[in-house]
């Protein structure tokens, strides 16, 4: 997760982060990624149900009943255990996590245990009395996904009138007093959406916005010829930083997030360098804290059957159950292959990747979609659109 409003427009100091000695429990959320002990955030993917069809879902949900899912008292357990561990946050996701009748039971108790309590959802189902309901249990933000203006978010959502329900829901969601977001994964069949999506967000006044780059997981693994070229996801983030720029000199600051690629960093750091050598200082540090792709690490997954991955994308590859044995053990088990080596995963991956500059900044990418395209978990990511000039670059560029 790379903040673009954080980094490029400033909104967030080195000094920010040593107020509170960078400790998870400490730091407020939009500070949490660049926190020291790297305590993980759990992406809870509740139900595998979802009400919608999306083409590029990476967990292959579907609108039918699944009778493997965790009962409320196990998800209790689970909570009481992330809890105990100092895990910050849960993201309850799906599927789509509304279709769970307990799941305003569950995300109050991980309210009432100290976690922040936030939710992934397509937002066609938070109707007034919903949302109301979620900011009485204290529910933290909400993340509403939407994939463009009302003729490609329905075609990705493979239902007619999904975007005027999550429209619906995001104007519910703001009338309680939840703070809500966008979640946009970007593709070549939406990539021109994104001015409208900031349009969007000054109409609605949405204060937060989510740019996914696309995992090849799930049904997403279909869509890896529909993925940008590294040129045109290099024009889709300088997009992305001039409409932060653009908002924020206007007034109108929004919080501006790029999430699953970690070359954004390099990047944003590389064009600062000859726009403001100064701030590019800043950013390096922010960005060398943050410390790049972190699953396995600083992000973990449960899933609906309780099979734990190292991150939502990951679903081939399970370290373990939590009907068997708590998160946290199955966590802090370095003795399994590949969460051992994700935890220090810069010294395994291999090509250009091993011998990037910016390897400590970036963490190596995305393992999984390495793993997708060359069958081999090391290797380079794919997606890393920077050239060879500049991960050859060396940090006394600062200097």
């Amino acid at each position: 997760m790379i903040g673009i409003s954080k980094l490029y427009c400033g909104t967030v100091e080195p000094s920010d982060l040593l107020r509170y000695g960078r400790d998870s429990s400490k730091l407020p959320s939009h500070l949490l990624q660049f926190s020291e002990d790297k305590r993980p955030v759990i992406v809870w993917n509740v139900t595998r149900r979802c009400n919608l069809k999306c083409i590029h879902c990476y967990a292959h949900a579907k609108n039918i009943p699944f009778d493997n899912e965790l009962t409320t008292e196990q998800g209790k357990e689970l909570i009481d255990d992330l809890a105990a561990f100092g895990s910050p946050v849960m993201l309850f996701s799906g599927g789509e996590p509304l279709v769970r009748k307990d799941l305003p039971q569950l995300a109050a108790y991980a309210v009432e245990k100290g976690m922040r309590a936030v939710i992934s959802t397509n937002g066609t189902l938070i109707t007034p009395k919903m949302a109301r309901t979620l900011k009485e249990i204290g529910l933290s933000y909400v993340g509403i996904s939407l994939d463009g203006m009302q003729e490609i978010n329905d075609r990705f959502r493979g239902v007619k009138g999904a975007f005027r329900s999550a429209l619906e829901g995001i104007k519910n969601s703001q009338d309680a007093g939840i703070k809500v977001g966008l979640r946009f994964t970007v593709n070549k069949f939406n990539v021109k959406e994104i001015p409208k999506i900031f349009q969007l967000l000054e109409e609605m006044d949405i204060p937060r916005v989510c740019f996914y780059h696309l995992v090849y997981a799930g049904r997403g693994a279909e869509l890896v010829k529909e993925d940008l070229s590294h040129e045109d996801t290099r024009a889709a983030l300088d997009l992305i930083i001039d409409e932060t720029k653009r908002l924020h000199a206007a007034g109108k600051p929004k919080e501006v997030l790029t999430v699953d690629n970690h070359a954004d960093g390099p990047y944003i750091y590389l064009r600062l360098l000859k726009e403001d050598p100064e701030r590019a200082k800043k950013v390096l540090e922010l960005l060398q804290w943050n410390e790049g792709n972190n699953s396995g690490r600083g992000i973990g997954c449960v899933s609906w059957d309780g099979e734990v991955y190292a991150d939502q994308f990951w679903r081939h590859y399970s370290f373990g159950n939590v009907k068997d044995r708590p998160f946290s053990e199955i966590w802090t088990d370095t003795s399994e292959p590949l969460l051992g080596k994700l935890k220090e995963k810069k010294k395994h991956v291999k090509g250009r990747c091993a011998t990037c500059s910016w390897l400590d900044v970036c963490g190596g990418n995305f393992r999984v979609r390495a793993e997708a395209v060359s069958g081999d978990v090391w290797a380079p990511d794919p997606a890393c659109y920077l050239t060879d000039e500049e991960i050859a670059l060396a940090y006394g560029v600062t200097s």
